[in-house]
């Protein structure tokens, strides 16, 4: 495997409308998403419902940061591919079929608005209902196999178009969200492809997030060494590994962003979390698409 420079130089290129950055988020919806997630499982909420609500909850956030006074400005491409029975993109509604759309279309073709009744303080202290609406853009999905390799495949295809015309632009990042196994063979050559992948800028950032659904499992958020990894018989556990091995190092804007959630990162931080809860997951999205500079 190619050495990964942690201290490289990013270039300082900026996200702008005529130059946007992309986001691809690769999304396992096997059938094992439909266990519960973590601690969450008194509530009931699986991972599959978990997931869509921190992707809906976070490209609600997208368009609210990229809405200026002149409407919703292109300043990113975004792309979400989800895998189980099949490997195809995963956006519901108007988007249905669509590999990569602006911020723009995003905003514009959300599949429904979900109305949710919550407890919030009125500023003097008293707790009343309030509705909010919610854009769902992705729906829980839970069948069929882990097609892994079969996923990152399809997202490099997509990347690679992607970069043949974009190759001023802010490196890509790449989101890529399982609670398992491949079942489609060893992913390893495949997250090797997309980490290579880039342009002059330099490499996409490649996330990988591990969800987990046993209680006892103690999360673990962007290790700088191999050596902070769990151990299975005495010996580090082979898919923690593979996966850390195939994540990308935070951009440094990201570990400012890390800094600011109260994570002190080394410069080899790694972007990869393993046995994700809730709360970690919405946190490895805020940082995940946190890459660089905007305007």
């Amino acid at each position: 495997m190619p050495a990964y420079n942690a201290t490289a130089v990013y270039n300082s290129s900026d996200i702008t409308r005529t130059n946007p950055g992309c986001f691809l988020f690769l999304v396992d919806q096997s059938s094992s998403m439909a266990n519960a997630f973590g601690d969450n499982r008194d509530r009931g909420q699986t991972k599959a419902e978990g997931v869509a609500l921190a992707l809906n909850n976070l490209l609600r956030n997208l368009v609210i940061t990229c809405s200026k006074s002149d409407g919703v400005r292109n300043y990113f491409d975004v792309c979400v591919i989800g895998y189980g029975q099949t490997v195809a993109p995963a956006w519901r509604g108007a988007l249905s079929g669509q590999e990569i759309v602006s911020i723009r279309d995003v905003a514009n073709n959300y599949a429904r608005l979900n109305e949710t009744m919550e407890s919030v303080d009125d500023g003097s202290g008293n707790v009343v209902q309030s509705k909010t609406v919610q854009p769902v853009w992705i729906e829980p999905t839970a069948n069929g196999s882990t097609l892994m390799c079969g996923a990152l495949a399809y997202g490099h295809q997509i990347l690679s178009e992607w970069l043949a015309r974009a190759q001023t632009a802010f490196p890509p990042v790449v989101v890529h969200i399982t609670d398992g196994e491949a079942t489609d063979g060893d992913p390893a050559p495949y997250l090797r492809r997309l980490m290579e992948l880039g342009n002059h800028n330099g490499n996409v950032t490649l996330f990988n997030v591990h969800l987990s659904s046993r209680r006892a499992a103690a999360p673990l958020s962007f290790p700088d060494s191999p050596a902070d990894l769990p151990l299975v018989d005495g010996r580090t556990d082979p898919y923690a590994k593979l996966l850390w091995d195939h994540s990308s190092y935070l951009t440094p804007y990201m570990r400012t962003v890390a800094w600011e959630n109260g994570l002190m990162l080394t410069d080899y931080a790694r972007a990869f979390v393993l046995n994700a809860d809730p709360s970690l997951l919405v946190l490895s999205l805020e940082i995940g698409t946190r890459p660089g500079a905007m305007w």
